[in-house]
């Protein structure tokens, strides 16, 4: 475990990301009237266990034409742009 305070942290904040990303706990105490601690450590997974990235992968589709445009709506864009201000 290595624990470090906020001004060792802002000074060897690559280190203690290594560390981190390694496996290592890295704590960051602060004080302040008591003191605080902070865990760093890598995400991976969100709150609820899920992957971040990715996470909807398969489950998401889009229709044959999503990227076809409404000509309804495109007629009034067109429509209000020639009318004048």
């Amino acid at each position: 475990m290595t624990t470090a305070n906020v001004h060792e942290a802002k000074t060897n904040l690559s280190k203690l990301l290594n560390a981190a990303a390694d496996g290592d706990e890295v704590i960051i105490t602060r004080r302040g009237g008591k003191v605080t601690k902070f865990r760093l450590m890598p995400v991976t997974k969100n709150s609820k266990g899920m992957k971040l990235f990715g996470a909807y992968k398969g489950k998401i589709s889009f229709a044959p034409d999503y990227d076809q445009a409404d000509q309804e709506i495109t007629k009034m864009f067109e429509d209000s742009a020639r009318k004048p201000l």
